[in-house]
């Protein structure tokens, strides 16, 4: 079986390697960027002026400056960076790490057993998209219908109103006809668009052990497999990876939205470190940002004609506003800094996916080629390498993966009625900091309603489990945490320190039952279905870690509160809720100022949250062209 496979990839390669070589992916390849290196060289002014050039700042001056007429300034404290590391797909995990993150570690977390946590965000021009695992997954309808139900039934936060925008935001290619019949890659195109720069593709290799995998999960009660990863649907499925396939190089915000282009109105400035933003009269005028060169430090303030458009993401665009005088009335009075909106929502509701490694092998597993090959067999190795070498095809191709289980908490928990209601009844308030503000307290007692009913759908993904295509289980993500962190300046220095993260990880106790039934879940899978004949072995936790307590004990040890996945700090929600941006993304109480990034999710997307950001900046594009466009810029404003 394994050498018949090896023939028909190896069969697959030599059809790669008959088409012309592989031709540069950048779009417009005759032009260059107009890339600034410092501050003298900016323009007084410019029509928009947007701090970050990460996933969703990058996209937007793109879209901004397509038609020439506007001119934007994109503000970016990181540089431009060339790495191999940066391109490869391989593994998925080689830009991850402190290289090319903000060096922020997250306060000792209490029910952690006082464990620590890197907080990853990228700190270089694409932001996030250079460094992340390029996974291309988008939530389920309910996901973004939550979002929308907060302001009512008629917003256009909703499925509908934001799969036009996922369309947009990604080009995608099907994956290889001879790839995808061997192991039985289902997709459906009319779920995707094709004019964008950033790339959905897929590798030329897949594991055959998958198709093991896979199957195994129709043994389990209530479990389905949609036709397409796009399709708003929780169960089974494949799903592409933020590729250029030709390039066979990461795609990403840079690469779709920065590189090749020469626009006069499009100007990019790198370390530059954005302190605030210059309120006038409750308008943003512009922002001030301070670049160090030697041993000078220069200060510079730029107006925005238009708008400022925070795109920092959501450890930093709350830092941004908390430092401009908007934010919590008390945290910026403990700061010495002079307060122009209270506003309690900013930096609250912090949010990101909890997840925990959980080992389960498989004695039997007799499938090959496996990803245990790229390591202890030198033949298939020296096949791999070859095949790299020759026109970039085979397992190095590949990134973490293309198929995984996202299921609701109603098909893997037959408690799943007894664990919503206990969410539904519990004191909310009390999970909160016991200073929390009254408003923040109703957006979170609205989440946790909205929460209770999701649980018992069944089209909302809670479990997350990424397959291998090897013998063995591996990391379990919770796609839907119950408890709030928060992100605020360091009150004793709070111009010249990275924020203060608290992901305040199980402060709600249901989110440990949740995932104490990841694990029980996850032990059936293996030993309950056609797996069990393959000798399954539980390794972590061992087997005889089974009792509730015993459960909740492995998890306070061995349980990280992030996949890299910070949100929700700007959250878009009514401001009587707590919220910090309307459905227009504008910043209550202040006039021409935006949030635009993951920290304005309400609530967490069931999946990894890169192509959401990216479909956010699109829909954002058309509200601000749409403001821009209209006789007056309307005040929609408390």
């Amino acid at each position: 079986m394994s050498l018949a496979y090896i023939t028909k990839l190896s069969f697959v390669t030599l059809l790669f390697a008959a088409v012309e070589p592989f031709a540069q992916a950048s779009h417009r390849p005759e032009f260059q960027l107009r890339f600034l290196n410092g501050s003298s060289q900016l323009r007084p002014s410019y029509d928009y002026v947007i701090v970050g050039a990460g996933t969703a700042g990058l996209t937007i001056a793109d879209r901004l400056t397509a038609n020439g007429e506007s001119t934007v300034l994109v503000v970016e404290n990181g540089d431009i960076v060339d790495s191999p590391r940066i391109k490869q797909i391989y593994s998925g995990t080689a830009a991850m790490g402190p290289t090319w993150s903000y060096q922020i570690n997250s306060v000792p977390q209490i029910n952690l057993k006082n464990r620590t946590t890197a907080v990853l965000a990228g700190n270089l021009v694409g932001g996030s998209s250079a460094i992340n695992a390029m996974m291309t997954v988008r939530g389920t309808s309910e996901d973004y219908d939550r979002w929308g139900s907060f302001f009512g039934n008629n917003s256009s936060w909703s499925w509908n109103g934001l799969l036009p925008y996922l369309k947009k935001a990604l080009n995608f290619v099907p994956p290889d006809p001879a790839v995808a019949e061997l192991v039985n890659i289902t997709y459906d195109a009319s779920y995707w668009g094709n004019s964008s720069g950033v790339y959905a593709g897929w590798p030329s290799f897949q594991w055959p052990g998958l198709t093991t995998q896979i199957e195994a999960f129709r043994d389990m009660p209530g479990v389905e497999f949609p036709p397409d990863s796009g399709a708003g649907k929780t169960g089974v499925y494949w799903f592409p990876t933020f590729m250029d396939p030709k390039q066979v190089e990461r795609s990403y915000s840079r690469t779709g939205h920065f590189d090749g282009i020469n626009r006069t109105n499009y100007d990019v400035v790198t370390k530059s470190h954005v302190i605030k933003v210059i309120l006038e009269d409750g308008i943003a005028s512009g922002v001030a940002f301070r670049q160090k060169i030697g041993n000078a430090t220069t200060l510079t303030t730029i107006k925005a004609n238009r708008e400022v458009i925070l795109s920092a993401g959501a450890i930093h665009s709350p830092q941004i506003l908390q430092l401009s005088g908007i934010g919590p009335k008390k945290l910026l009075q403990s700061a010495g800094i002079n307060i122009s909106i209270d506003l309690p929502g900013v930096g609250q509701n912090f949010q990101d996916h909890p997840m925990m490694f959980m080992s389960i092998v498989l004695a039997n597993f007799a499938t090959h080629p496996s990803p245990r090959d790229m390591f202890g067999n030198p033949n298939f190795t020296d096949w791999a390498q070859e095949l790299w070498r020759t026109n970039k095809t085979g397992p190095y191709s590949m990134g973490i993966g293309n198929a995984a289980a996202w299921l609701s908490l109603s098909v893997i928990s037959p408690r799943f009625e007894s664990i919503a209601a206990k969410l539904e009844n519990q004191d909310h308030a009390a999970q909160l900091p016991p200073d929390t503000d009254e408003t923040v307290i109703a957006g979170y007692i609205a989440q946790m309603k909205n929460m209770a009913a999701s649980i018992r759908s069944p089209n909302t993904a809670f479990y997350n489990h990424v397959l291998s295509g090897a013998g063995s289980s591996g990391s379990l993500i919770n796609l839907h945490p119950l408890s709030r962190g928060s992100v605020n300046i360091n009150v004793t220095d709070p111009f010249n320190t990275e924020p203060i993260v608290d992901y305040r990880a199980l402060s709600n106790p249901v989110d440990t039952e949740v995932m104490i039934e990841f694990l029980r879940f996850t032990r059936r899978y293996f030993f309950e279905t056609r797996l069990k004949e393959l000798i399954p072995r539980q390794v972590q936790p061992p087997d005889y870690v089974n009792e509730p307590e015993d459960l909740a004990g492995f998890l306070a040890e061995n349980l990280s509160p992030s996949e890299f996945h910070p949100s929700g700090t700007c959250a878009m929600m009514p401001r009587e809720l707590g919220g910090v941006v309307d459905e227009n993304l504008n910043v209550y109480g202040v006039k021409h100022l935006r949030v635009v990034d993951a920290s304005i999710m309400p609530t967490l997307p069931g999946a990894n949250t890169c192509q959401t950001v990216y479909a956010i900046a699109e829909k954002a594009v058309d509200l601000i062209k749409g403001d821009s466009n209209s006789a007056e810029h309307l005040d929609t404003h408390k």
